[in-house]
């Protein structure tokens, strides 16, 4: 029998070829209220309508705040703090320099917090190995925006995946036609793969082959020679639990604006330190600020509100906002050393230090 007659009678025409990977068109059922999902698409409903916020002249209650202050034992420990983690930064000038003068900005940071929550679902699936099937028998699944779900604390990014109540079912499965098992595609059902060794010829260099025993042919190492493997969708339990699975996704939105007023000092910095909250607005839509004594800070309260309204209220749902405004510390320090000038800021409740030149031989920050 030549190897081709070999082989066919290797084959085994019972186990099915592999079927798609998803459900073909029309195999899954209908669900009321999510008649527009299909397999593998994520539906992301509207949310249900909010009442417009009406245009007013509410002011912003601002109490009056401080501008801070550094001294110069502060300002020189932060300057020592900050050398200390540069390898190349002596910290002899900054135990040693003569201060100049120090001076601090009034510096205002807005940020608006819009927490949302969005929803989309999807049909998924998994091995029906006997678990309990919540199917339409237990009533209509409620719409999206009424699937019950627990609420994570507010302004918190958390994405939670709920099962759609009584919209399970049982379907055979899609992949190896309710088998269990489908036809191994590393040997196309045969059990026996040709030998890499001797390509398939029995024998390397004249002699018989060693590693085949002058076979030609080695056992599938991918179903141990049987011609077939667990079907990888159903895991051999034939049948498929499909059912609609809801997303619901929290993010806090966040903007952000400080005045860029300084041209020595980059406004990115702030971004990583912290100030001092002296305004704290929250409700479910909060008004623009109004009559505050930095109207840069009004116009960015008024920008932000209205971004945020239109641009999250269409795709999800606002729960609640918060306008907060900052007061962040901000003092140049200006100083002598050997004969020379040089200045750095100490920012932030944490006293970061920012230098654009300091008297070392790595001088540029």
């Amino acid at each position: 029998m030549d190897e081709k007659d070999d082989d066919m009678e290797a084959f085994d025409p019972g186990i099915p070829e592999e079927g798609p990977s998803a459900p073909p068109p029309g195999w899954l059922d209908s669900v009321t209220g999510y008649e527009d999902n299909k397999e593998g698409d994520q539906i992301y409903p509207p949310p249900p309508a909010y009442v417009p916020l009406p245009e007013n002249d509410k002011n912003a209650s601002v109490p009056s705040v401080m501008v801070p202050t550094v001294s110069e034992d502060v300002a020189r420990e932060a300057l020592l703090q900050f050398v200390g983690k540069k390898w190349a930064y002596s910290s002899k000038p900054a135990r040693n320099l003569v201060f100049k003068d120090l001076k601090p900005y009034t510096v205002y940071r807005y940020r608006l917090e819009t927490f949302t929550e969005s929803r989309s679902s999807a049909w998924e699936f998994e091995p029906h190995t006997g678990q309990y099937i919540d199917g339409p028998h237990n009533g209509v699944s409620p719409p999206p925006w009424e699937v019950q779900v627990q609420y994570p604390p507010k302004y918190t990014d958390v994405v939670q995946k709920v099962r759609v109540p009584h919209s399970s079912f049982i379907k055979t499965c899609h992949k190896c036609h309710g088998n269990g098992k489908v036809r191994c595609t590393h040997c196309h059902g045969r059990g026996q793969t040709r030998c890499t060794f001797c390509h398939g010829t029995g024998h390397s260099r004249n002699k018989r082959c060693i590693s085949c025993s002058g076979r030609g042919k080695k056992r599938c190492t991918r179903c141990h020679g049987h011609g077939h493997q667990i079907c990888p969708t159903c895991r051999g339990h034939r049948n498929l639990m499909h059912f609609i699975q809801l997303t619901v996704t929290w993010k806090n939105q966040v903007f952000e604006f400080i005045p860029d007023r300084l041209p020595e000092f980059p406004v990115k910095k702030f971004e990583k330190v912290s100030g001092n909250s002296f305004f704290v607005d929250e409700n479910n839509l909060v008004y623009p600020i109004v009559g505050f004594p930095d109207q840069d800070i009004c116009d960015a309260s008024k920008t932000a509100n209205h971004e945020h309204l239109n641009k999250y209220s269409s795709v999800s749902r606002i729960l609640q906002q918060r306008q907060t405004i900052e007061l962040v510390p901000l003092t140049h320090a200006f100083y002598s050393y050997n004969g020379k000038d040089y200045d750095y800021f100490v920012y932030g409740t944490e006293n970061k230090v920012y230098t654009p030149k300091y008297p070392s031989a790595c001088s540029i920050l």
